[in-house]
């Protein structure tokens, strides 16, 4: 099922122990994308500057991503980000963040793009967030994340995005941040239970029924209403940038969805995914953010092939299999 993303499309500036860059391609909806676009057709929303390259363009059609919505600002500047790591390479430091075309993004979609079937809100201002969502009434999955600054700033505009979708994608520090409950599990039983504010004009939306909290090298967990599942990180020995990271786990997990949401029968009989689908998901994600982490930004995923990802999913399967 075609997946429309909405959210950055940016330059890159990075510093980890292992090395450097100085300008390299990034942004959520890029990383999201090149991910996602393994198992389905992928279009991308999100604006750029006079300074964002054919080159760059080039890495996602390479990939059969859909570019048309991606908007060039005359006499604009790509969103630039420059950050650093230090040995643990589970926090960073911002340096530099310059929004550029980003400050005033206001998405425009196409037909094709109001059209899909499944739809990810990558990090961007909730109310931009519920204004495409309000554009795709029909989508089938509708998956958001969000950050602390949104929380911090903006959170009754992000509970409001967050009631009109089906999966929320946060980490587990920003899951307790938002609902002020003391643990994962108990904050993520909160989300849950949020529906929209208004159901005479939701269009049969229901709030959220799937919730992934993301744990940097230690994997991520799924929360539904009915199951709990955690999954550890792909073991490596070599970490370089983890960048990106998360994106590219929403990418493999959205995607897998979105490739096999007319195969599951739990969605067409119970119109609810199957515990079988999201875990098969989780399992892909994770495998794409392990190889996005082995090199800088989209380098390592622009040479990926479909049998690397199904291998590592299969070593998935036996790290966490036991009688």
């Amino acid at each position: 099922m075609p997946i429309t993303v909405v959210g950055s499309i940016a330059y890159d500036a990075v510093k980890t122990p292992f090395g450097e860059r100085e300008r390299m391609l990034g942004g959520a909806a890029v990383h999201f994308a090149l991910a996602a676009s393994f198992f389905d057709r992928v279009r991308v929303v999100g604006p750029v500057g006079e300074d964002f390259g054919e080159t760059e363009l080039k890495v996602m059609r390479d990939r059969e991503v859909d570019v048309s919505d991606v908007e060039r600002v005359a006499g604009g500047k790509t969103f630039f980000w420059r950050g650093e790591y230090g040995w643990d390479l589970n926090s960073r430091e911002t340096l530099d963040t310059q929004l550029g075309v980003f400050e005033g993004f206001a998405p425009k979609l196409s037909e094709a793009s109001r059209s899909s079937d499944v739809l990810f809100l990558a990090n961007i201002q909730p109310d931009l967030q519920r204004e495409v969502r309000d554009q795709l009434p029909t989508a089938r999955f509708v998956a958001l994340d969000s950050m602390n600054l949104w929380i911090d700033i903006a959170r009754d505009s992000l509970v409001e995005a967050i009631s009109s979708v089906d999966c929320v994608i946060l980490n587990d520090a920003e899951l307790r941040q938002l609902t002020g409950k003391p643990n994962l599990f108990s904050a993520a039983r909160e989300v849950l239970s949020w529906t929209p504010a208004d159901r005479s004009s939701s269009g049969g939306v229901r709030g959220p029924s799937v919730i992934v909290a993301k744990q940097g090298e230690y994997g991520a967990a799924l929360i539904t209403r009915e199951r709990f599942f955690s999954l550890p990180a792909y073991p490596l020995e070599s970490v370089v940038d983890p960048t990106g990271a998360g994106d590219t786990f929403a990418g493999g997990f959205v995607g897998y969805i979105a490739a096999h949401l007319d195969d599951d029968r739990a969605a067409a009989e119970q119109d609810r995914l199957s515990d079988e689908l999201l875990r098969a998901a989780m399992a892909h994600g994770t495998a794409l953010a392990s190889f996005n982490v082995e090199e800088f930004g989209t380098e390592r995923v622009v040479r990926l092939t479909d049998e690397e990802i199904a291998a590592r999913v299969q070593e998935l399967r036996e790290i966490i299999r036991f009688d």
